[in-house]
């Protein structure tokens, strides 16, 4: 059976099954601390794309940041509503390649996004965050590095995410987050990719 994660529909089926192994019932492992240097350095818009439960959600609404967080599945969409009602206004159905995404943000928080898409979707990615993000904006998150064949979630190679973004972003700092959910493994790295000046 082929793969398309770059469908509605198939992430519609994981939600309808209750599949989601990449849903942390909470705040990720060191978000908190991660995301008071990027507040503290003046980001407050901040879109949430591909955010699924949108569990960060609320932390940033409470830091008094202007959010967006986006889906393309209804059914990710409804549970993120159901989870914190007091926020569904912060929470819309929307490709994130589309105009309902345009920025200026000062910050795009990546967390299981990238590896969801298929691998030739990845340049789009980058071009579209590029688009999006003004000369010293962030992409920052959680980017799931390696070689592990097959997917979703789909590694991506440190060298490889470095060509992808290089054109556009310098990596600003890299950790370890103290933990991950087992479907990544070891293989989570907290990334902060600043937009370079734009030409």
């Amino acid at each position: 059976m082929t793969v398309n994660s770059g469908s509605a529909a198939f992430w519609d089926q994981r939600y309808q099954q209750h599949s989601m192994p990449w849903d942390s019932a909470g705040l990720p492992a060191g978000f908190a601390e991660e995301a008071a240097r990027l507040l503290q350095a003046g980001a407050r818009r901040v879109l949430l794309p591909g955010c699924g439960s949108a569990y960060e959600l609320a932390a940033l609404v409470q830091h008094g940041c202007q959010v967006l967080a986006v889906d393309f599945s209804a059914p990710a969409v409804a549970r993120a509503r159901e989870l914190q009602p007091q926020l569904a206004g912060h929470i819309e159905q929307a490709d994130f390649f589309s105009a309902a995404t345009d920025g200026p943000w000062h910050w795009v928080y990546e967390r299981a996004f990238l590896c969801a898409l298929p691998p030739a979707m990845r340049a789009q990615y980058a071009s579209r965050m590029a688009a999006i993000l003004p000369a010293g904006g962030v992409l920052a998150g959680y980017f799931y590095l390696g070689d592990k064949r097959g997917g979703p979630p789909y590694t991506i190679e440190q060298a490889t995410l470095q060509a992808l973004l290089a054109p556009y972003f310098v990596l600003e700092r890299q950790c370890k987050p103290a933990s991950s959910l087992p479907v990544f493994g070891d293989g989570e790295q907290w990334m902060v990719w600043r937009r370079t000046q734009e030409a």
